[in-house]
């Protein structure tokens, strides 16, 4: 991870707090599916493997969670988001 978590807190506007909380919120879900769905792919036994797979499925749900609220306060983020989605679609011809 490329991210100083946790992030010093006390460098923060109080304005930016809940945007660098959630930020910080989706990097920890993002590692944590990639470290179950490693781990998934690791092991032979199929029982664990099953279970490793729905806990990483549970962390995208999260991520979800947490991208809507920053979506919700962040505004800038919601229109950069958007315009991110447009060029893909441009690149690639596909929606």
């Amino acid at each position: 991870m490329l991210s100083k978590i946790p992030i010093d807190l006390g460098r923060i506007k109080q304005e930016d707090l809940d945007k660098e909380i959630l930020r910080a919120a989706i990097i920890g879900e993002l590692d944590a599916i990639n470290l179950y769905e490693e781990f998934a792919n690791m092991t032979d036994n199929e029982d664990l493997k099953a279970v490793l797979q729905d806990i990483a499925e549970e962390e995208k749900t999260h991520v979800g969670e947490f991208q809507t609220m920053l979506l919700r306060i962040d505004k800038e983020q919601a229109v950069e988001l958007e315009k991110g989605k447009k060029e893909v679609e441009e690149l690639t011809g596909k929606k």
